[in-house]
């Protein structure tokens, strides 16, 4: 259990959290959500004690460890795998490696080895003995294999640190588990793994995340943060929405039925009081008013972009067809032989483990690189519109504002009033319009390429991974304009729900083929869970 009591923090003066008051509980999933700079990651920093709050204090029970995903990717690079991982437990790492450095000395003594029992004994205690093993099977879970078991942190890429450094955090069972973004670079099979680990875990789980699927998967309790505070509801996240927007309308109608009763004595006040035969009520109106409480709807942190993508001509009957389209990269085979046709009405969702084979494909198809066999022809009618995964060299130019970032894509008539229209319906208003490009987060660019889609007006769309850096409220607002987008869709994502409800086929692109079906994500899962099933049962009669 982690108790937060009277927590406050402000920068300058801007409010963070105000009087916060919570507790968490074992056996408990709280799902800690609210708006981009809504305080998400900073508090998981207080519960975890890497920041002071200004003022309160986090408590926990006596002897409880605290484990919390560490997001420096270059913090263990001298160390190997393993031991990152067993470092996860600070104490048995501590213990563990005083005992190795003992047994390695070459003039072993007699006092060391009365060390080395006591080592020994703690060394048992704290599950020394099982470790390894462990930290082996949960770097298995999260698709890191054996032969990395023993390289340096240093040789691994960015994605295979960020599944070691969450094998840290869930190793050596900690009794509070503290989780930022999660899900971040692991593709369908190791989010799967995860949601079934911590449906076993028993401890305290506190997880920050933009992934709805997997909130609803893992989490018993909602910790919603808005208003400067933090009100916990009971059930997943999509029991938090309807929940929460089911209070909020409640609130509304009390607050609207307050002030037209407000207004209603006001105005037999204002008629009356000066009527002598009406001077009595009119008094008792007075007093009533004076005891009605009007409550201000207070101001929510939570903003919807708006988010339409409207073709300029329908698509014709010629899509897009793909003929043996081959590529590699570094003497890595990306795909081999994809063929395929792209037909009225298809919104697509590309999978597969290789994230640059996607890349690569979506950039060959929008005329960024050049295939190193085969060929694509996208049909005379079709207008398409690319989202990259990286977006660098779209804001090279740092002298530019949101306006004139946002002219070079308008039409040549568009006026200012346009384009700041345009861009305060995705949350640019006012002298958010005029900031410099150079200083936009992730998340403003990402609306920013999504508003230059907007303006292309184009009947196909490609997407590599365009929920990254998003908030809830924004993903939320895409995945309702894609799904009432009328036109052609090819798109990535890790976002389970995002492709769910999104894509009415898929294409898995492995380097010695591709599986191309016309189903739902979730029937697709359905069926691979089945098809392991049943190749395992064999297997097992087999032997």
């Amino acid at each position: 259990m982690i108790t937060a009591s009277n927590i406050a923090l402000s920068y300058g003066k801007r409010v963070i959290f105000k009087d916060v008051n919570i507790k968490f509980t074992p056996g408990n999933c709280y799902g800690l959500i609210g708006a981009n700079g809504a305080g998400k990651s900073t508090f998981l920093k207080i519960l975890s004690g890497k920041i002071d709050p200004d003022h309160g204090e986090i408590s926990k029970g006596p002897g409880q460890r605290v484990a919390i995903l560490n997001q420096d990717q270059f913090a263990f690079d001298e160390y190997t795998v393993l031991h990152t991982v067993i470092m996860g437990h600070l104490k048995l790492y501590k213990v563990m490696t005083e005992r190795d450095a003992l047994y390695a000395k070459p003039d072993f003594s007699e006092e060391d080895g009365i060390r080395s029992g006591e080592l020994e004994i703690k060394f048992g205690e704290l599950g020394g003995y099982e470790a390894e093993t462990e930290a082996a099977v949960l770097l298995n879970g999260l698709g890191i294999t054996e032969e990395l078991l023993h390289k340096h942190m240093k040789e691994l890429d960015g994605a295979e640190k960020v599944r070691v450094l969450l094998a840290q955090a869930l190793f050596g069972n900690p009794d509070i588990l503290l989780l930022d973004e999660p899900t971040n670079q692991l593709d369908i099979q190791s989010i799967q793994w995860l949601e079934h680990f911590l449906s076993r875990f028993h401890n305290t789980v506190i997880i920050v995340s933009h992934d709805r699927h997997f909130l609803n998967q893992v989490c018993t309790h909602m910790a919603d943060i808005d208003y400067g505070k933090i009100q916990v509801y009971v059930g997943n996240y999509d029991f938090w929405y309807q929940a929460s927007q089911l209070h909020f309308r409640q609130k509304e109608t009390e607050s609207k039925k307050a002030k037209a009763k407000a207004d209603e004595l006001k105005e037999f006040i204002r008629r009356f009081s000066s009527n002598a035969s009406k001077a009595k009520q009119a008094t008792s109106r007075k007093k009533l008013l004076d005891k009605l409480t009007i409550e201000e709807m207070p101001i929510s942190s939570r903003k919807y972009p708006y988010i339409v993508f409207a073709p300029e001509r329908p698509s014709g009957d010629v899509i897009l067809e793909v003929d043996g389209l081959t590529k590699t990269i570094e003497g890595e085979t990306m795909f081999k032989d994809l063929s395929f046709t792209v037909n009225k009405g298809d919104k697509i969702a590309f999978m597969g483990t290789n994230s640059l084979a996607k890349t690569t494909l979506f950039k060959i198809l929008a005329g960024e690189m050049e295939a190193d066999a085969g060929s694509f022809r996208w049909g005379i009618t079709i207008n398409n519109a690319y989202f990259p995964k990286e977006n660098n060299t779209y804001f090279e130019d740092k002298g530019l504002d949101l306006i004139g970032w946002l002219r070079q894509f308008a039409p040549s008539e568009a006026d200012e009033g346009f384009i700041r229209g345009f861009l305060g319906k995705m949350l640019f208003s006012g002298e958010e319009a005029t900031k410099q490009t150079a200083v936009l987060s992730g998340g403003e660019r990402v609306r920013c390429m999504l508003s230059k889609m907007m303006l292309a007006k184009a009947n196909a769309l490609i997407l590599d991974e365009p929920t990254n850096h998003l908030d809830l409220e924004s993903i939320t607002s895409l995945n309702n304009g894609l799904i009432a987008y009328p036109e052609i869709v090819l798109f990535a994502s890790h976002d389970h729900q995002f492709v769910s409800t999104v894509a009415n086929r898929l294409i898995e692109i492995s380097p010695d083929g591709f599986t191309d079906v016309m189903m739902s994500f979730d029937e697709y899962l359905e069926l691979q869970e089945t098809s392991s099933k049943d190749a395992s049962h064999l297997e097992q009669k087999a032997a």
